[in-house]
């Protein structure tokens, strides 16, 4: 389990929601992409208490939900229908703790992988219907926060893998060791994969942990070789 967020490790872009009360955009957005992504009723649900807002009144930045014209693939769009009620401030702090992620960053990502076409991402469709693709989130997004989010993603991915490579063939960990954090990770990956509304059978999920336990055996071997090979010259 990771045991501090990246906050913590450099990354003041994104602060803990539980410091600031609300997620910040990545710091390389100028102030012209700023849009009602950042407000404070997104990433902080309990702002504005914990009680929801009585019927008839309409969230602060949410449209009308009589007068929104919901595209027909976004009012079918179930993939986050387990989150139902969830608040971004529960799910954001969960990922926190397992994950480099955060809440938004993890949304989007999906989403722009449902969301492509052949000439791109639906950056605008998944912006302006934000809120009624993932319950959590409450408000909308430019599709430049959308896109900001999507690269934060990415980049966190990449830094994350290599940092786990270099773990897994620098000798710190041992063979067991090793494996115990290949199934820790496995878990949380499958229990997100859950959540979004995957049925992963038994059998596809041993067969998971099977091919990445054999590449992880492959990569200690071709390490420890290296490591060898160094040493004799």
């Amino acid at each position: 389990m990771t045991e501090q967020s990246p906050a913590t490790d450099g990354d003041d872009a994104e602060p803990p929601a539980s410091e600031t009360g609300r997620e910040t955009a990545p710091s390389t957005e100028t102030p012209a992409e700023h849009d009602t992504a950042e407000s404070p009723a997104e990433d902080d649900p309990a702002s504005s208490g914990d009680e929801p807002t009585d019927a008839g009144e309409p969230t602060p930045g949410v449209p009308d939900e009589e007068t929104l014209d919901v595209p027909e693939d976004v009012a079918t769009y179930d993939r986050f229908k387990k989150m139902d009620g969830a608040q971004y401030e529960r799910v954001n702090e969960f990922l926190r703790d397992r994950t480099y992620i955060t809440a938004r960053e993890w949304a989007i990502a999906r989403l722009c992988s449902d969301f492509r076409t052949e000439t791109g991402v639906e950056m605008t469709k998944i912006g302006e219907n934000l809120p009624e693709l993932v319950p959590f989130m409450t408000d909308t997004y430019t599709p430049q926060a959308v896109n900001q989010a999507r690269a934060a993603f990415e980049d966190k991915i990449r830094t994350a893998g290599a940092t786990f490579l270099y773990g897994a063939m620098c000798d710190f960990f041992t063979a067991e060791e090793l494996d115990d954090v290949m199934y820790e990770s496995t878990e949380v990956a499958k229990f997100l994969l859950e959540v979004e509304g995957v049925d992963l059978s038994v059998e596809e999920e041993l067969e998971a942990e099977e091919r990445i336990s054999s590449v992880m055996r492959e990569v200690r071997e071709a390490s420890a070789e290296l490591r060898e090979e160094e040493e004799t010259e």
